[in-house]
């Protein structure tokens, strides 16, 4: 096949990994994995004339199409001309094990896998409409089709290799029983006492529940509105039945396992600029239990977790000087949902979306 031109690198990636040296390396390394997955996979790059290449925080995306008929070994079920993406992934742990849980998966409530190459970190992989993601709906749309999602991804562990590779969350807890006290004395106790305790509470709790727990699941950690794209067939307009979450499929897992109430937290700290500017707490409470009703899930789970996850994420985002608008974000969130919310914060519409900033999802 022959290589077509350089595919240009998008400005945000360049931003983003640009400032150290294991960044710019892996920036200068882009156009040869790209030539490389585009010769291994028979693929050429289906973008407009001067169109940039989609991009996630930590990857860029290309959509493809293939330009070859499959070899041994290389993708199936991929015929000539069909379409696809090639994602390349920064190197970092949150990437490695993307791929596991998209085998398990095999395409059913998340983006099907066709092709994974471990030693460049790119994968091909379904093509997903990129311009239509479930923030794109209306919330009462919304808690179904994530409900319908986190049904299908919800798999219980059995014997396959790849379940050895995950983390479970119930340990992750236990983790965060040592880091978040320290963390929170390091950076000179950045938030009130009380509100450590009640993650810390919640640490102690689920991760002792989660370790004799026989509900295991496997859990996307990342499962926020922008994470959930429309199928690239799914109809522009909705049918008689309305947007089912048949149309959509979930992006990006950062996956473990554990309790499903753990993939909660994501939404509760996005959209919040649509929560009424009366009572938003009382909004916000609801929405954990309206989205968690959806999935079969129990909604005091989902609110426990979000409470530690979000203290998590106040204290990374407190050691980044940068980042005072997430830190009130997350302690917005985070004291909001454990009952007491903190004195002195911006109203929830005035807070930054994730993404506003360099994002993260503890």
């Amino acid at each position: 096949m022959r290589i077509p031109p350089a595919v240009p690198t998008p400005p945000s990636l360049t931003r983003r990994y640009g400032s150290s040296s294991e960044g710019r390396a892996w920036l200068a390394s882009l156009p040869r994995l790209i030539e490389q997955s585009l010769h291994r996979w028979q693929v050429r790059p289906d973008l407009a004339p001067g169109a940039l290449p989609w991009n996630g925080h930590g990857a860029i995306v290309i959509p493809v199409r293939r330009a070859g008929r499959p070899g041994p070994g290389e993708a199936t079920g991929f015929g000539h001309g069909e379409t696809a993406v090639l994602k390349i992934a920064y190197p970092h742990d949150e990437a490695l094990l993307e791929p596991q849980a998209l085998a398990l998966w095999e395409g059913n409530g998340a983006v099907r896998l066709l092709a994974n190459d471990p030693d460049s970190g790119s994968l091909l992989l379904e093509r997903l409409d990129a311009e239509r993601s479930l923030q794109d709906e209306p919330l009462d749309v919304a808690v179904p089709v994530w409900g319908g999602v986190v049904r299908r991804l919800s798999l219980p562990p059995e014997g396959r290799p790849e379940w050895h590779e995950f983390e479970h969350i119930a340990a992750r807890a236990e983790q965060w029983s040592d880091e978040l006290p320290e963390s929170w004395e390091r950076l000179g106790r950045p938030f009130p006492r009380w509100l450590l305790e009640a993650a810390l509470e919640v640490c102690q709790t689920r991760g002792a529940v989660g370790r004799r727990s026989g509900t295991d699941v496997l859990v996307h950690t990342d499962l926020h509105f922008l994470n959930i794209l429309a199928r690239d067939d799914a109809p522009a307009l909705p049918g008689p039945g309305g947007v089912t979450a048949g149309d959509f499929k979930a992006i990006d897992p950062q996956p473990m396992v554990g309790e499903a109430e753990f993939a909660v937290a994501p939404l509760l700290w996005n959209r919040l600029a649509e929560l009424p500017r009366a009572s938003p707490g009382e909004a916000l409470l609801e929405r954990c239990f309206d989205f968690s009703a959806a999935a079969g899930l129990d909604g005091e789970i989902a609110r426990q977790w979000a409470v530690a996850r979000e203290v998590e994420n106040a204290l990374w985002y407190a050691a980044k000087p940068s980042h005072g608008g997430d830190v009130a974000r997350s302690l917005w969130v985070a004291s909001t949902l454990a009952g007491n919310t903190l004195p002195g914060l911006p109203a929830p519409q005035e807070l930054p979306a994730p993404g506003q900033a360099v994002s993260h999802a503890g």
